[in-house]
C-alpha cells in the first residue's frame, strides 16, 4: 500500500525541519477544546467506577449490580450513554487534531515528510507516556493506545489525497460492520444467540488491580494490562475496523468543521440526531437487562455476549453525535457574540474548554488524584462507594481540574505534560542549523 503525496524524497540532509511550533493561542477553535474538556468528564466518571472494590459486578465483569436507586440510576445512565461511547469520541477529536497539526505544519513550509515526521516523534512520546501512565497508575490508559494508532495511520494516511482517504473510510466502515456483525449473525443463525459469550468468565475490572493491597503487585498487573491494550488491543484494531473514526477525524479536519460549524449545520445536526439516537438505543438493551428491567441470558450481557457487541457497535455513532452535539452549541453559543461574555455560562465555558487545551495533564492529573484515594494500596476510599457516591467522587475529580486549567489560563501558562511534549516533538536538530529554518 503506497502513500499518496505531492512531496519529492529529498535527500535526507536536505529535509526541512519544522517551520513554527504547535499552536498558538490565536488559533485555537473553541469547539474541539471545548468537546476535550467534556470528554474528561466522562472518562473520569468511567475509570473511577472500575474502582469499586467491594462491588458486586454484573455478568459484563463492569458494571456493579448491587446498590440502591440511585446507584441503579447511575449504571443505567453510564451503560446508555458512557461506556464504549467516550472512546470513539476521544479517536475522532485524536484524528482531528493529528491532522490540524499536520495542516499548519505544511501551511507554515514544513515538508510534509518533515510533519509526519514530528507527528510519529509525539506518538512514540504518547505511547511512553501511557505505559508509565499505566503501570504507576491506572491500567485503563488510552493514551498508550491512541499512540500506538496514530503512530500507523498517520504514516499511512495524513499525506492522502481526499479520494483516497474517502475510499478507506468506506473501506474501514465495511471492516467494523462485517467483523462486529459476523458472531451475532452466525449465534443467530445456529440458534445459540443467547449463550454467545461467557458469563462466568473474569470480570474485566480485575484488569485494573485497585483492590490489590500491594502496590507492587497492583502495578505488575497494570502494567501487564497496559502492554495488553496498546500492543494488542490497538493493532486488533485495525484489522477491525475500528480506525474509521480516527480517519473521519483527519476528513472533518480537512474541512475545518469544528472550526466554522456555521458552515457545516446540515451535517452536524443530522450527525448530531442520528448519532446519539443510535448510540443510545443500541446500548438500551444492555441497560435495562443490566437493572433487571428484562431478562436477558447471563451469556448475552457478558463482555463477548449479543448485548455488549451491539453497544459496541453503536458506540461510534454516539462519538460522532457528540462531537457534533458540542460543535451545534459553539455554534448557537458564537452567535451571542458578546452578550455571553463576562457571564457564569461564559466563564464556565472559558473554563471547561481551558481543560480542553490542556488535556493530557487534566487527564493524568485525574489518575493522580484519585486512584491512590480509591484504590487498596493507597487509602482504600473505593471499597466504601456505590455507583452514585462514586459518580460525585468523580465530578469533584473533574471539577478540580477545571479550577486549576482555568487558573492557569488566567495566567497565561500552559499544562506542564503539554510544555514537555511540545520541548521533545520540537528539540533542536542539526538538519535545522543546515537550513537556516527558523521554529516560529
Amino acid at each position: 500500500m503506497t502513500v499518496e503525496s505531492t512531496d519529492e524524497a529529498p535527500p535526507r540532509s536536505a529535509r526541512t525541519a519544522p517551520r513554527r511550533a504547535g499552536v498558538l493561542p490565536g488559533e485555537r477553535a473553541l469547539a474541539p477544546d471545548l468537546a476535550r474538556g467534556l470528554m474528561l468528564l466522562f472518562i473520569v466518571l468511567s475509570n473511577t467506577a472500575f474502582h469499586l472494590t467491594a462491588a458486586r459486578h454484573g455478568p459484563s465483569g463492569w458494571q456493579p449490580v448491587d446498590g440502591g436507586w440511585a446507584d441503579h440510576a447511575v449504571q443505567f445512565t453510564m451503560i446508555t450513554t458512557l461506556d464504549l461511547r467516550v472512546y470513539p469520541l476521544f479517536a475522532f477529536l485524536f484524528g482531528y487534531g493529528m491532522m490540524q497539526l499536520f495542516l499548519r505544519q505544511t501551511a507554515a513550509g514544513t515538508s510534509e515528510r518533515e510533519a509526519v515526521r514530528l507527528l510519529r516523534r509525539r506518538s512514540l512520546c504518547l505511547i511512553v507516556i501511557g505505559l508509565l501512565h499505566a503501570t504507576l497508575l491506572m491500567a485503563g490508559d488510552i493514551v498508550g493506545f491512541y499512540g500506538l494508532l496514530s503512530l500507523a495511520l498517520g504514516w499511512l494516511f495524513l499525506r492522502r489525497g481526499d479520494r483516497a482517504l474517502k475510499w478507506w473510510i468506506w473501506i474501514a466502515t465495511a471492516q467494523f460492520v462485517l467483523l462486529a456483525a459476523e458472531p451475532v449473525v452466525s449465534a443467530a443463525l445456529a440458534g445459540e444467540l443467547g449463550t454467545l459469550g461467557d458469563a462466568g468468565a473474569d470480570p474485566g475490572a480485575d484488569a485494573y488491580a485497585a483492590a490489590e493491597g500491594n502496590w507492587l503487585t497492583a502495578a505488575g498487573t497494570r502494567l501487564t494490562t497496559g502492554l495488553f491494550v496498546t500492543f494488542a488491543a490497538a493493532p486488533l484494531s485495525l484489522v477491525g475496523g475500528a480506525y474509521v473514526i480516527f480517519l473521519l477525524g483527519f476528513w472533518a479536519a480537512r474541512r475545518g468543521v469544528l472550526e466554522e460549524p456555521g458552515r457545516h449545520l446540515p451535517l452536524l445536526r443530522w450527525t448530531a440526531v442520528i448519532g446519539i439516537a443510535v448510540g443510545w438505543l443500541g446500548a438500551l438493551p444492555a441497560a435495562l437487562a443490566h437493572v433487571g428491567a428484562i431478562t436477558v441470558p447471563d451469556d448475552a450481557q457478558s463482555e463477548g455476549g449479543a448485548l455488549t457487541l451491539l453497544r459496541d457497535a453503536t458506540g461510534n455513532a454516539a462519538g460522532l453525535g457528540y462531537v457534533a452535539a458540542v460543535a451545534l452549541f459553539v455554534e448557537w453559543w458564537t452567535r451571542r457574540g458578546p452578550r455571553s461574555a463576562g457571564t457564569k455560562a461564559g466563564m464556565a465555558a472559558t473554563a471547561v474548554s481551558a481543560v480542553g487545551k490542556r488535556s493530557l495533564s487534566c487527564y493524568l492529573a485525574h489518575s493522580l488524584i484519585f486512584a491512590p484515594v480509591l484504590a487498596a494500596w493507597g487509602l482504600g476510599l473505593g471499597e466504601h462507594l456505590t455507583s452514585a457516591t462514586m459518580a460525585l467522587f468523580a465530578v469533584g475529580v473533574w471539577l478540580v481540574t477545571v479550577a486549576g486549567a482555568y487558573a492557569m489560563e488566567r495566567a497565561g501558562l500552559r499544562g506542564p505534560v503539554e510544555v514537555a511534549l511540545r520541548r521533545v516533538m520540537y528539540r533542536p536538530r542539526s538538519s535545522r542549523r543546515a537550513t537556516g529554518g527558523p521554529v516560529t
